[in-house]
């Protein structure tokens, strides 16, 4: 199983934990919602739980909590900027539909 980060995305990321001066990485998950049934959820993680796996690429942290793991599996996290928005990007292969306003996905 795995889960990677792009340079883009690690550098993003090392720069909000820096800023934050706390962290254990970033916890990436699921939550149920929208019209394709799901949105994907990242927010700091300050503890790694009994529940969770870490990923570390290049050079952070991925948390992610295992009941995640068979919709995350081989998933890459960017961050690109477009225009004046700068926004993560999830690719992921296990994706089997999205809602036409980007909010949710479908496994």
């Amino acid at each position: 199983m795995s889960i990677t980060l792009t340079d883009s995305a690690a550098r993003h990321i090392k720069g909000m934990l820096e800023s934050r001066g706390k962290g254990e990485g970033l916890r990436l998950g699921l939550t149920r919602t929208g019209c394709s049934g799901y949105a994907y959820v990242i927010d700091f993680a300050d503890a790694v739980g009994a529940e969770d796996r870490v990923y570390e690429t290049n050079g952070v942290k991925l948390i992610v909590e295992e009941k995640n793991l068979p919709y995350l599996d081989g998933m890459q996290v960017d961050f690109v900027r477009e225009g004046l928005n700068s926004l993560f990007k999830f690719n992921n292969p296990n994706t089997k539909s999205a809602c036409g306003c980007g909010e949710s996905v479908g496994f």
